[in-house]
C-alpha cells in the first residue's frame, strides 16, 4: 500500500526565487524503512517537512503538483490531522521538549493527554516506552536537567508513546554515544518489524546500510537516485553528490582496482566478510 505519493512536485519557500524540491516523483510504501541521504541542503529536511503537511501550510510557499498522504491531497490535509498519523523525531532534542512539564513521564505522556486517552492507558503506555528504551530511571527526573543523549531519548519515546503510521526520523543519533545510536538504531528496528513506516535522515552510513530497505538520495532539491540499500550505497558516484557510502564499499571498489575482484561490493562488514571467503574458496578451487 502506498502511504505517500509525489508526482512532478517542486516547492519554493516564501520570499525565495529557487526551488527547494525540483521534479519530486517518488511512492512511499507501507512498512518499509527509507533511509534519506545527501548533501547538506540537499532538501531532505524540506522533503520532511512537505510529507508532515507543515509545506504548505505552516511554511506556505509555492507548492506545484500533486503530493498525497495517506490518499489525500497535501493541501486539503490538517497538521494536527496529519500529527496523529505522522510522528517526528527532531534532530536537536531541545526542539521537542515542550519546557512546562516538571517530570519525564509527565513529558512523554503529554500527547496522549492531548488526545484525551484514558489515565491508564496513558501510564500502561509511558511505562512500555521507557522501558523499550532503558530509561525507566528517567521518569522522575526533570526533562529540563538532562543530558543531550537523554534528551533524545525522551524525545524518541515523545513520539513512539503515540504508535503513528509513519515516522519521520532526523538524526536521532547526533547526541549519542555509539553505544546508544546502536540501541536507537534496534528501536527503529522493531518498528519497523511492528508495521511502521520509516523515514530516516542520518549521515551514519553504516547503520544506514545495515538497516535500511530502500535508499533515496537527494541533491540541489532533487532526488538523484533511488531504490534497493545494497544497489545504491555500493555506487561510487554517490561521493560525487556529496553522499556517503560505507567503507567496506569503498574497500571492495578498491580490491577490484587491484586486480582481486569480489563476486560483488559489500556495503556491510558482514558481507565483507562472507565475499572474501566465497573469493578464498574460489581462488583455491582454481
Amino acid at each position: 500500500m502506498v502511504v505517500a505519493e509525489f508526482k512532478n512536485v517542486n516547492y519554493k519557500y516564501p520570499l525565495t526565487d529557487e526551488y527547494a524540491l525540483k521534479e519530486i516523483n517518488f511512492q512511499f510504501e507501507e512498512g518499509k524503512f527509507y533511509g534519506l541521504i545527501g548533501e547538506n541542503g540537499g532538501g531532505k529536511t524540506t522533503l520532511c517537512n512537505l510529507i508532515r503537511g507543515l509545506i504548505p501550510h505552516f511554511y506556505n510557499g509555492e507548492l506545484e503538483g500533486s503530493a498525497k498522504v495517506f490518499g489525500t491531497d497535501i493541501k486539503e490535509h490538517n497538521v494536527e490531522e496529519l500529527a496523529v498519523k505522522i510522528g517526528y523525531v527532531f534532530q536537536n532534542p531541545f526542539n521537542q521538549m515542550s519546557g512546562i512539564k516538571s517530570t519525564v513521564f509527565e513529558e512523554v505522556a503529554m500527547g496522549l493527554e492531548n488526545l484525551g486517552v484514558e489515565k491508564n492507558e496513558i501510564i500502561r503506555k509511558v511505562e512500555d516506552v521507557l522501558e523499550l528504551l532503558g530509561i525507566e530511571d528517567l521518569m522522575t527526573k526533570n526533562p529540563n536537567e538532562l543530558s543531550g543523549g537523554q534528551r533524545q531519548r525522551v524525545a524518541f519515546a515523545s513520539i513512539i508513546v503515540m504508535d503513528n503510521d509513519m515516522l519521520v526520523i532526523d538524526e536521532p543519533t547526533s547526541q549519542l554515544d555509539p553505544q546508544g545510536t546502536e540501541n536507537v538504531f534496534e528501536i527503529i528496528r522493531k518498528l519497523k518489524q511492528a508495521g511502521k513506516t520509516i523515514i530516516l535522515v542520518e549521515h551514519k552510513i553504516d547503520l544506514i546500510a545495515e538497516y535500511c530497505d530502500e535508499i533515496i538520495v537527494m541533491e540541489k532539491g532533487q532526488i538523484v537516485c533511488s531504490g534497493e540499500t545494497k544497489d545504491i550505497l555500493s555506487r561510487m558516484e554517490l561521493l560525487d553528490y556529496g553522499a556517503l557510502i560505507p567503507q567496506v564499499a569503498v574497500w571492495g571498489h578498491e580490491m577490484g582496482g587491484a586486480g582481486m575482484p569480489l563476486p560483488e561490493i559489500p556495503i556491510t562488514v558482514e558481507q565483507a566478510v562472507r565475499l572474501v571467503r566465497e573469493r578464498g574458496r574460489m581462488t583455491d578451487g582454481n
